[in-house]
């Protein structure tokens, strides 16, 4: 038994100076096979704090495997940071009874709220 699992490992090392093999498409592969290949390539860091969206880039990055264009909007996290970022924009203005600052920031806090409901249901 000890030995079946000692020669699966074994398979899935990577050979010297190469790169493990694809066991079949990344989009197919769940987040732990593609955290587990990762951890096996020298040249991704980072690798658990990933979601499954950024380790199909890293990995595509590092295979040479060409990627198709990104869609406008970015990803979520980087909505939310926006959020985050125009959120504490217009609690600053807030402070200062600059309240024509403040509104803006609040509608675009806003705006990208909507974005990220709209990306999350197009993701479903």
């Amino acid at each position: 038994m000890a030995e079946e699992v000692r020669e699966e490992v074994q398979e899935t090392q990577p050979e010297e100076g190469g790169l493990p093999p694809l066991p079949k498409k990344l989009e197919k592969m769940t987040i732990k096979e593609l955290r587990e290949l990762a951890l096996q390539i020298p040249e991704i860091t980072g690798v658990h704090g990933m979601n499954k969206e950024e380790l199909i880039s890293a990995l595509k990055k590092v295979y040479g495997i060409e990627e198709a264009p990104r869609r406008v909007g970015g990803s979520m996290r980087e909505l939310k940071a926006k959020i985050k970022k125009f959120r504490e924009l217009a609690e600053k203005a807030k402070a200062e009874k600059d309240w024509e600052r403040y509104e803006r920031y609040r509608r675009l806090a806003s705006r990208f709220k909507k974005r990220t409901r709209k990306l999350a249901r197009a993701a479903a």
